[in-house]
């Protein structure tokens, strides 16, 4: 009986260990899809990748907040372009992706 609760502790353990450091690497996008390239199917039926993934991008923006400031290049990459040079002006941003 000893045995068998010591390999369920030691299944627990490990569970705990692989949510944390799922929870890790989605905040970092890059990490985490060659992480996610990884991991197998089964996976998703026991691991609330939901959950962690609503929890670990959860930012600190309010409605209301200005947005932060960024600089991005223009699609010719000739030039950027500064969030915060366009106050005043009507600003769309889309997060995501048209395919």
């Amino acid at each position: 009986m000893k045995f068998i609760k010591k390999i369920a502790a030691a299944a627990v353990f490990l569970y705990v260990v692989m949510l944390a450091g799922l929870w890790f690497v989605m905040h970092h996008p890059i990490q985490f899809g060659q992480v996610m390239k990884h991991v197998p199917d089964a996976a998703f039926m026991v691991i609330p990748f939901k959950t962690l993934w609503l929890n670990a991008r959860t930012g600190t923006l309010k409605v209301g907040d200005p947005a932060p400031d960024f600089t991005l290049p223009t699609p010719n990459k000739k030039a950027t372009v500064q969030l915060s040079s366009l106050r005043g002006k009507p600003v769309v941003l889309v997060f995501g992706s048209y395919s």
